[in-house]
């Protein structure tokens, strides 16, 4: 998957971001390839820039100072979009995914940006390290599509909030998300629609800004 990459353009508000993406020619091919060997084989989705992370990285360049010299953590990166933008103002960035593979292909753009304030490595919401990273800021970008990770997921969330870090997340307003998100009600600061332009549609994305001193 990381042998052949394009640099892809982002076109965010005001500016524009540069990524390497897997060739997606190349990834269907690999992904065939694998399917003849083991038919449960997951589709790549880490492997394309999606509308959340787009949505993501355009509230952090409108609303820089949820980032401004603070220390950032992006879980599930996949190619880490809103890390690039967050790393302009941020104090550090630690960008991480559970698969090598994504993590090979951000640390291309963390060289093609030269930035010295971010990192990258590998992190499963499954097995979180104890304790958990320290983090003032955790950047999530479209991480609750699979009811069978929502009681993990929302145990790391919490345990996050509890330690102080204050959470970014963005969803695509999926009916099976939605009892998820109801889950973080509590600790919500500010609740905010946006829209993405994505392969000719317009995909609604909610942003969440989540805080413990607004929950119970």
């Amino acid at each position: 998957m990381t042998k052949k990459l394009l640099l892809q353009s982002i076109l965010l508000k005001n500016n524009t971001i540069e990524i390497y993406v897997p060739e997606p020619t190349h990834v269907k091919t690999v992904y065939q390839a694998q399917l003849k060997i083991d038919t449960a084989s997951p589709f790549p989705y880490w492997s394309q820039v999606w509308p959340a992370a787009v949505a993501m990285a355009k509230f952090l360049e409108l609303h820089p100072y949820y980032i401004e010299n603070k220390i950032v953590l992006e879980l599930a990166a996949g190619l880490g979009l809103p890390s690039f933008v967050a790393a302009k103002e941020a104090k550090s960035v630690f960008c991480t995914d559970y698969l090598p593979d994504a993590i090979t292909v951000i640390e291309k753009s963390v060289e093609h940006h030269q930035l010295k304030n971010i990192s990258c490595g590998l992190m499963d919401w499954n097995n979180m390290p104890i304790p958990f990273p320290q983090a003032e800021v955790v950047l999530m970008s479209d991480v609750n599509y699979d009811p069978a990770d929502f009681e993990i997921l929302y145990s790391v969330l919490k345990t996050f909030l509890e330690q102080g870090s204050t959470l970014l997340l963005t969803t695509p307003q999926r009916l099976l998300a939605k009892p998820f998100v109801e889950m973080l009600l509590p600790w919500c600061q500010l609740k905010e629609e946006m829209e993405v332009a994505y392969k000719g549609t317009i995909v609604p994305i909610t942003l969440m800004v989540l805080a413990a001193d607004f929950g119970e």
